[in-house]
């Protein structure tokens, strides 16, 4: 069964503490004299015998600190890894040899390149599904070893139906994963929703200021745990020390950059609608939206700093527009505290899975909204 390591000692959290409150009180040191107000970075690959951990790969009161608030957060066991794709793969071991596997065809990339080489092998059998059409993914459900979810789908916004999905895979005896990244934890709970894991990429909001690689699985059940422990010791996808510091440090600020950058997104979002040179706004937080009524149901505080759109040019346009801007960075990735955006179908993994040609993922900031819409329409006009 899965254990904590003797570095998981932390402050206690109150049963009635909000949210806003746990991100930044969770996983500080306990409060006895002398004791820090941080958990210190361990920078030490081993230790003096008898020592809590016997090897660097066993334990650091760094992950330990950022795995107790992640555990606060979601409700569940937190192990931490060295990036989200390491977290994903982790998670593929929890599928038995050949069992199958029911996944958005809209996956992000990095999960769907994983389970493509496993499905080449013949290690899993992958059922594709529209990650929107919650009948349609309930439907390949039997049988099925594990459904793979993202609450809010990269890069196309779609929200699934996380506890309609939930209970048929229970009903199924399938593991049930949500990849929460865009709406973290401040936004959408999926275990108290019925999932069975949680999936983050703390690389993008969850620490916030684009200067780190790191994943996180929270799981319900210990038996889960243990074995995603145990992938992580084995293989080695550790987290860095510093990593995990800076993570913590990030997680402090997340309730106020959440609610700041969503606001900022909910605002741009009805501009570009507004706007002559844009065809489509996807935000699931604005009203008319395709998405709007699931949102309200499954993530009613908010519906995160996410928005996409598409532009009536052609692609190459668009990346002169993306290239032109000043404010906002041409970049890949998201969820830091400045405004990026990127034309997804750079990638060709993006193309092949149906994204539209010139749909831009802007990840919004909590720059000033008249700054980011000014730079904006600026490159969008010229």
């Amino acid at each position: 069964m899965f254990e904590r390591s003797a570095y998981s000692k932390s402050v206690p959290i109150e049963e009635d503490w909000n949210e806003e409150t746990i991100v930044v009180q969770a996983g500080r040191p306990e409060r006895v004299p002398t004791a820090p107000m941080n958990s210190e970075i361990t920078l030490s690959s081993t230790y003096i015998h008898p020592a809590p951990v016997g090897y660097a790969r066993d334990g650091n009161e760094g992950w330990a600190a950022l795995e107790n608030a992640l555990g606060e957060l979601d409700g569940g066991y937190a192990i931490t890894f060295a990036s989200g794709l390491a977290a994903a793969s982790a998670i593929a071991e929890l599928i038995p040899a050949g069992g199958a596997l029911v996944l958005p065809r809209a996956a992000y990339y990095g999960v769907k390149n994983i389970f493509d080489i496993l499905s080449k092998r013949g290690q899993v059998e992958l059922r594709l599904v529209d990650g929107g059409n919650t009948d349609e993914v309930i439907s390949k459900i039997p049988g099925a070893a594990m459904v793979w979810i993202e609450s809010i789908a990269n890069p196309t916004l779609v929200v699934a139906d996380v506890p309609k999905i939930t209970e048929a895979a229970q009903a199924n005896d399938a593991i049930s994963v949500v990849d929460a990244t865009f709406a973290t934890p401040l936004r959408q709970r999926p275990i108290s929703l019925g999932a069975d894991i949680v999936l983050h990429s703390i690389t993008k909001a969850i620490s916030g200021h684009s200067d780190l690689l790191l994943g996180a699985v929270i799981c319900k059940k210990k038996e889960h745990a243990a074995v995603i422990d145990a992938y992580r010791h084995d293989r080695g996808a550790t987290p860095g020390s510093l990593e995990a510091y800076l993570a913590l440090r990030g997680l402090r600020t997340l309730a106020i950059r959440v609610e700041k950058s969503e606001e900022n997104a909910l605002e741009l979002a009805k501009r570009l609608k507004a706007h002559p040179k844009i065809t489509k706004v996807h935000y699931p937080g604005l009203e008319g939206d395709s998405q709007f009524q699931v949102a309200q149901k499954v993530l009613p505080k908010g519906s995160g700093s996410m928005v996409s759109f598409e532009i009536d040019a052609k692609p190459a346009q668009v990346d002169e527009i993306l290239g032109s801007l000043k404010l906002i960075a041409h970049t890949t990735s998201l969820g830091g505290v400045s405004s990026s955006i990127e034309r997804r179908t750079r990638w060709p993994a993006e193309e092949a899975a149906g994204v539209p040609m010139t749909l831009c993922r802007f990840s919004v900031g909590i720059e000033n909204v008249e700054d980011i819409w000014n730079d904006l329409k600026r490159a969008l006009d010229s």
